[in-house]
């Protein structure tokens, strides 16, 4: 592993608890040509995407990183399930899939009204079983397509998909407050995150605009145990669950995604172009699974 130099941007006024005076960045794996959708397994590994490629690679700690899923339909985002099962979106089969912990794949969702999906990019499940996945569509995935809008959804335990909302620009990167209480939806194109109430039923209400003005486009979101936001943007962004920015970290290349890992949930693996990279944090990650 290499030490990367990188570059911390502070609100002053508001510090939070961690100390990023001697922050450390570390390269733990390169040479791919876009990796996406970096996902912590209790079971002691990072799975992450090479989008392109249309690999899913599982990297141990300390480790060379290992081929996990081939032929994968350029999958992009991925996340678990309280029961260990791998969701991931498709974006190259317009699909959400699951596969479970004896490797059977199962296709969760591929249409909304008979109309297959445009590419289905990022998906968090809720503890209860509640799927919540967004539905853009990004340079040729566009063409094809069958639906005129682009998408949020959630598909309850019983199913059937529900259509969430409908924004003008692209919506990307999602996430669940550590409560389960609150959804965030990040929008490229608008460069803001959306919220919405989530009630016992997942259903979602109260659509709200709680970040905007970001610098870069928003792609990946995780939240942290005490509610914040990192957001992949230019560099990661931090926020509070008030919308108030704290903090930002650069790194060598622009980040796509992030997720929380390792057994104690204090490092930020984050997938930026060709590469992983990993930071050791003094906050634990709110597991969203």
């Amino acid at each position: 592993m290499t030490r990367s130099p990188f570059l911390l941007i502070l609100c002053a006024a508001c510090l939070p608890a961690q100390d990023f005076s001697d922050i450390k960045i570390e390269k733990v794996a390169g040479g791919y040509t876009f990796t996406e959708g970096p996902v912590w397994s209790r079971e002691g590994f990072l799975l992450f995407s090479d989008v392109p490629n249309q690999n899913v690679w599982k990297l141990v700690p300390g480790e060379k990183p290992e081929l996990y899923r081939g032929n994968s339909n350029r999958t992009n985002g991925n996340t678990f399930d309280a029961r260990g099962n791998l969701y991931s979106c498709e974006g190259g089969a317009r699909r959400l899939t699951r596969i479970d912990k004896k490797g059977n794949l199962e296709v969760v969702a591929a249409d909304y009204q008979g109309k297959h999906f445009n590419a289905p990019n990022d998906v968090v499940v809720r503890k209860d079983g509640h799927i919540y996945f967004t539905d853009p569509a990004f340079g040729n995935q566009a063409e094809g397509r069958q639906l005129d809008f682009y998408g949020v959804y959630h598909i309850p335990p019983k199913g059937p998909v529900e259509l969430i909302a409908k924004p003008e620009g692209r919506p990307n990167g999602i996430a669940i407050s550590p409560d389960g209480k609150i959804l965030y939806v990040a929008n490229s194109d608008e460069r803001n995150i959306r919220a919405y109430d989530l009630d016992s039923r997942g259903r979602a209400t109260k659509e709200r605009v709680l970040i905007s003005g970001i610098d870069g486009p928003p792609d990946g979101i995780r939240v942290d145990e005490k509610g914040n936001l990192w957001i992949t943007c230019k560099g990661v962004a931090v926020y509070t669950a008030a919308g108030k920015f704290l903090h930002r970290i650069e790194l060598p290349e622009t980040p796509a995604n992030c997720t929380f890992g390792d057994p104690d949930l204090m490092t930020l693996y984050v997938t930026a172009r060709t590469s992983v990279y990993r930071i050791r944090l003094d906050v634990k990650g709110a597991l969203q699974y």
